[in-house]
């Protein structure tokens, strides 16, 4: 890996999109420049004056002592960043619901089953905030029927008698919706099955509860109660434009947010403190069910650690890991950054490179038709190359959309093959206990083309060096 080079690292001998060639340093070769005092010399001025030459973004760095613009002023324009987004429309929705059936007419079923959560909220508009989970289900019911020789989805929502008119309230797309209501001395089920327009197998979402599937297959001798099959799960993994809209929106503020934190943290600052600004300015954002992961030095070796409310130190980098949700639909990045006052040991700054290297690999090989245990295996490749594959320790990525970890995974062993409108997440990291941990994390979606997009490209994307996030 080379010097810090116009605001990047480098990463290869070989020019790419955004660094220059330059020779290549290798960790076998450092004990001459730790050995020749002016070599090093020459080398920290060097590395200094890219620094200091390199333009920064919009979001300066500035010491405490330092007057500062206030936060809440920092957060005004990414509080309007996704001002103009909508939710997915009404007829959006009609349409899934339609898909849906199509698919259950074709199968000779009579029923899709979901509770809420991320398959109700797809099919419709109900999520598990707006009606928790308890033992008294509230079930979508989607069956699919015959009008005028077209296949039309009917959809009938199972609700507690006390709750019907908190369930009424409910936005469920769809013309015509039905309630069934049960009484407390009634079995829910058999009230289920007799609301749908014939009696048969029936679908359930991959998530329902066990207790709903033996209520509703004891409910009726002679019917099956199965998993919903690939072919309908996959309606939720490819993502139609208007969801990748909201996608990326949501990922983009997610790295202003990020960098906007950045610009207020200083040498002596706690994770807590870092922690609460993320939570502040991603709901600043516009983002809801928000979540912030902030790791200084040592305890960022643990990939998914709680921390120690460490404070800050100058050898340390900094790990953040955050997103939140955009009508439904999440985001998820992770940065590894230093401040202007830190001093990293240069090799943490070249374990970051390694990291870095490995998401470009990776993301270079996703496209349409590649299976994804693939993508898995060029990050690997790119560090094994580098002597660190030994501390990648989890899969590259996961799904993403209406839930923050969602199918398909970009992990080894696995056979899914990646198509259009596929979402993922790119998270290489190098994680050796008791020192240091990386991580850098984009998410990105499968075009027209077949070719990997960033959702941040609109925000310039990935991590451009330690420095700038």
């Amino acid at each position: 890996m080379g010097q810090l080079e116009n605001g990047c690292v480098s990463t290869s001998v070989d020019k790419d999109d955004n660094c220059n060639p330059t020779p290549q340093i290798r960790r076998k070769d450092w004990h001459y420049f730790v050995t020749v005092p002016k070599i090093l010399a020459v080398f920290l001025a060097l590395f200094i004056t890219v620094l200091v030459l390199v333009p920064p973004y919009s979001f300066h760095l500035v010491h405490p002592s330092t007057t500062k613009q206030p936060f809440s002023e920092a957060l005004s324009p990414i509080s309007t960043h996704c001002a103009s987004a909508n939710p997915i429309t009404s007829s959006e929705f009609r349409q899934r619901q339609k898909h849906l059936a199509r698919i259950l007419h074709d199968n000779n079923i009579v029923a899709y089953i979901a509770e809420p959560g991320a398959n109700a909220l797809f099919f419709g508009n109900i999520s598990g905030s707006s009606w928790g989970l308890s033992e008294r289900p509230l079930l979508l019911m989607v069956s699919p029927v015959l009008k005028h020789g077209e296949v039309e989805a009917k959809i009938t929502i199972l609700t507690p008698a006390f709750e019907e008119t908190r369930a009424r309230l409910l936005t469920i797309p769809g013309s015509g919706v039905t309630y069934a209501a049960w009484p407390e001395d009634a079995n829910p089920y058999s009230i289920a099955i007799q609301s749908l327009p014939e009696i048969g197998n029936i679908y359930v979402d991959e998530n329902i509860r066990h207790f709903i599937v033996d209520g509703l297959q004891q409910a009726v001798l002679g019917i099956q109660v199965t998993s919903a099959p690939a072919e309908i799960v996959q309606l939720r993994e490819r993502k139609s434009q208007t969801e990748l809209e909201l996608m990326k929106c949501a990922n983009e503020v997610t790295l202003l947010a990020i960098r906007a934190v950045q610009a207020q943290m200083y040498i002596g600052i706690r994770e807590s403190q870092v922690r609460r600004m993320m939570e502040k300015a991603l709901s600043a954002a516009g983002l809801t069910e928000t979540f912030a992961l902030v790791l200084f030095g040592e305890n960022a070796a643990l990939p998914h650690g709680s921390g120690s409310d460490r404070v800050l130190d100058t050898s340390d980098f900094v790990l953040i890991d955050c997103g939140g949700a955009l009508f439904g639909y999440n985001s998820d990045v992770t940065r590894t950054f230093m401040l202007e006052d830190s001093s990293i040991p240069m090799d943490h700054v070249l374990y970051w490179g390694d990291v870095h290297a490995a998401q470009r690999a990776a993301y270079d090989a996703a496209k349409a038709g590649v299976v994804t245990a693939e993508v898995d295996a060029s990050a690997r490749s790119s560090l094994r190359i580098r002597g660190v594959e030994q501390f990648f320790t989890h899969r590259l990525g996961h799904g993403i959309g209406l839930e923050g970890h969602e199918t398909p995974y970009l992990r080894g062993g696995s056979n899914d093959i990646i198509q259009t409108g596929h979402t993922f997440s790119n998270e290489p990291g190098v994680y050796i206990e008791g020192k240091v941990g990386v991580r850098l994390e984009d998410c990105f979606y499968i075009d027209k083309q077949g070719d990997a997009v960033y959702f941040t490209e609109g925000v310039g994307g990935p991590s451009r060096s330690p420095l700038y996030p």
